[in-house]
């Protein structure tokens, strides 16, 4: 039953640590003790607070706790790209591993835009987030240490050596050769690349492909096409693949969401995937597993690159590591129904 003091509190005004003093009976004093998890508390007056403040509906002000504790419990966390499945599964991953260890994570988003990013930068860090974490930055690695500073830093899916920050990324170069070599091992020898110049990771997978097709004796075939990764850049970059006098057999889209809008532009053109062109992606997004897709594809840990970064801050924050750490995990090929043998 709601007792008068309730009902006549107006909707907006929050109980306060006065109302929950009140209702438990105790000193104001005693009840900040308890939100603090102070051990000077009894278990009896512990209970007595708890309940009140369950009744009450009451919240810590987390403002007035960060103050104290000088921190704000909050990671601010940078995606390149909303629509893209692949940071939405590496976000799952931060938010599983930041509530675990008592912080919750707050979300912003770039639009595949450095400006854009640098102003999410500028207003996490003005929310005082305990550190930041940043998922495909389309800014310089230079430009980002100058901006956090002495904020716990973590990029995802950017390679870097940087002393500044640290960085969980995925051996693209590796993920790259090893569509290659499964390609050729089908008999494709003219193999394309669509690659995103500036996008996080592209670089890598160009040099994997490159390499690869070189090792193979193919570097008379290597061809690179510009698109961006996005359904209409993978679509735009087919396009211009399938208008060309002497089309590959096999295409390496350095990622998913882009490797859908090829598949699209082969559809549209009357050609069959894996017939006339064979198609394989990066990343193993949920979009790639889809029984009418079934993309080949290279798989990255999503989720465990998302905990490993919030590790990463943890050990700054908690434990007072100063060094940067740089963490590489090992992709692997999965292969589907978009590749095959090449029938000319």
């Amino acid at each position: 039953m709601l007792h008068a003091t309730e009902t006549e509190r107006h909707p907006m005004n929050q109980p306060t640590i006065l109302d929950v003093a009140a209702r438990a009976g105790v000193s104001k004093s005693l009840v900040s003790l308890v939100m603090q998890g102070s051990p000077r508390v009894s278990d009896e007056s512990r209970a007595a607070v708890l309940q009140a403040a369950a009744e009450l509906g009451y919240r810590p002000n987390a403002a007035a706790r960060s103050l104290v504790r000088r921190r704000s419990g909050t990671v601010g966390c940078i995606l390149a790209d909303l629509h893209n499945p692949f940071y939405a599964d590496v976000a799952d991953g931060i938010e599983e591993g930041a509530v675990a260890e008592g912080y919750r994570a707050l979300l912003s988003s770039s639009f595949l835009d450095a400006r854009r990013e640098a102003v999410a930068v500028d207003t996490l860090l003005r929310l005082r987030v305990d550190g930041l974490i940043l998922l495909g930055t389309m800014n310089e690695v230079q430009d980002i240490v100058e901006a956090v500073q002495h904020v716990p830093t973590v990029l995802i899916g950017r390679k870097t050596d940087s002393p500044g920050l640290d960085s969980v990324c995925d051996d693209d170069a590796a993920g790259a050769e090893a569509v290659v070599d499964h390609l050729v091992e089908l008999g494709h020898r003219r193999i394309a690349h669509i690659h995103a110049a500036s996008a996080a990771g592209s670089r890598g997978r160009r040099d994997g492909y490159e390499r690869a097709m070189r090792r193979h004796g193919l570097e008379g075939h290597i061809r690179l096409v510009e698109g961006a990764f996005t359904e209409a850049g993978g679509h735009a970059a087919m396009n211009e693949i399938i208008a060309a006098e002497d089309p590959p057999t096999a295409v390496f889209v350095a990622n998913d969401f882009a490797a859908v809008g090829a598949l699209d532009a082969i559809d549209e053109s009357g050609l069959a995937v894996p017939g006339d062109i064979s198609i394989a992606g990066y990343d193993n997004v949920s979009l790639a597993r889809i029984g009418r897709i079934s993309l080949t594809t290279v798989d990255q840990p999503r989720a465990e690159m998302g905990e490993i970064a919030v590790s990463l801050l943890l050990e700054r924050l908690e434990e007072g590591r100063k060094e940067a750490r740089h963490i590489v995990v090992t992709p692997h090929l999965v292969v589907r129904s978009t590749t095959g043998s090449p029938l000319r």
